[in-house]
């Protein structure tokens, strides 16, 4: 895999939507199932000479009023942050840059939805996770349509912004981080730090068992079904790596093995890299993670300190993820085939509001509650346990000195 490509891991193959015509004939079947918006199509002759009759074209008024409130330039800049997790010059950006993918002619039948409007409807659903109906009443479309819409920008996402957007650091980019990481923690050729959270999905159809997280039904004290959300985070919380979609029963190290990080590593992409993460990970040539036996050594605990503070460079990062779309806090109407391009997207926002510093109101905190839970096997290196203890030991007995050890 070249080193420019994203590292999204699709689990399910997704069929992104694009939009599509309206085909005359079908138009007037298909409305029923979109809350009627178009009742008949179009004027048509019988072919009888001297007699005609017509079809007429009926739309259901839905009121765009919010929208064109909230569309409008003497629109509070405080209140569009709110509204859409964002500023309006980042949500401008946004716009164009997907405007080439996402703009449609206009028809005989109707007007084409204007790209701000689409962009509009997919960054309010995953900002406030409402259903589907709320946000057809919101923007005055149906609610078929603002699903397709999800769908299409989300998948226009993917395709245009994350390649600019959410990427593997390149060799110049990677020494920055790694200098940042090590003035926070003291530990050297840290290169990222990782993370899971999980996602509530609705009881799927198939492989129930797979996806059944028996820690949070515990937690809940009602049956719950996840999906993972893995990721590395640099310093200033920007994911530079995602795999989405694995069972919520699955470990850290189970999502990690399937990872294409995982397989970068594996064919030596990652040489003199640390990826830090807690203890639901093995000890491995390129991840670090801290002590978890009993009775530690001073030096021990100092290294577990500072593996800390990387981690929380994560978790943070994953909280502001969550805290910004809201549709991963709870349990969501989208199919499972759907749902990694989704949550990729949001991946993909999130990176934007960091690096355009969208800072994030306190009334909006959220807090995560996923396990670690050590592997059986946690140390698959004994080459990094040996530069695990020299670290510990240079960090405890050499004043933070950050020695290159690897």
């Amino acid at each position: 895999m070249d080193e420019g490509e994203n590292y999204l891991n699709f689990v399910q193959n997704q069929d992104a939507f694009m939009g599509s015509s309206y085909r005359q004939s079908s138009l007037a079947k298909r409305s029923r199932s979109e809350n009627h918006d178009v009742m008949t199509t179009s004027d048509e002759s019988t072919g009888v000479a001297g007699s005609s009759s017509q079809r007429r074209l009926w739309v259901k008024n839905r009121s765009k009023a919010w929208w064109e409130q909230v569309n409008s330039p003497d629109f509070p800049e405080e209140d569009f942050k709110k509204t859409f997790r964002m500023s309006r010059a980042t949500f401008d950006m946004i716009c164009e840059e997907l405007e080439a993918l996402l703009t449609k002619k206009d028809t005989m039948l109707r007007l084409a939805i204007p790209v701000r409007q689409r962009v509009a409807v997919c960054i309010w659903r995953l900002a406030t996770g409402e259903a589907l109906r709320d946000v057809s009443k919101r923007f005055g479309l149906g609610i078929s349509t603002c699903h397709k819409l999800v769908l299409e920008v989300c998948s226009a996402i993917r395709s245009v912004l994350m390649p600019k957007f959410l990427q593997w650091p390149d060799e110049n980019r990677m020494e920055e981080v790694k200098r940042e990481f090590e003035f926070v923690s003291g530990i050297p050729s840290v290169g990222g730090a990782i993370y899971t959270t999980h996602v509530p999905i609705i009881a799927p159809k198939d492989s129930v068992p797979a996806y059944f997280n028996k820690r949070h039904t515990v937690r809940n004290q009602k049956t719950c079904y996840t999906i993972t959300v893995q990721g590395v985070v640099d310093p200033r919380g920007v994911f530079t790596d995602i795999c989405i979609g694995w069972p919520g029963s699955w470990n850290d190290d189970q999502v990690l093995e399937k990872s294409a990080l995982f397989q970068r590593a594996t064919q030596g992409s990652l040489k003199d890299v640390w990826v830090v993460g807690n203890s639901g990970f093995p000890l491995m040539d390129w991840v670090l993670v801290p002590y978890t036996h009993k009775n530690l050594t001073w030096t021990q605990h100092a290294l577990n300190e500072k593996i800390d503070e990387v981690q929380r460079v994560a978790k943070e990062s994953f909280m502001r993820l969550k805290a910004r779309w809201s549709c991963l806090q709870k349990r969501t109407e989208m199919k499972l085939q759907d749902l990694p391009v989704v949550l990729g997207a949001c991946c993909v926002l999130h990176n934007i509001c960091e690096m355009r510093n969208e800072g994030l109101n306190e009334d909006m905190r959220f807090n995560l509650f996923d396990d670690e839970i050590i592997p059986e096997n946690n140390v698959r290196s004994a080459d990094a346990m040996h530069v695990r203890d020299q670290i510990a030991h240079k960090l405890l007995h050499h004043n933070l000195a950050g020695m290159n050890v690897l």
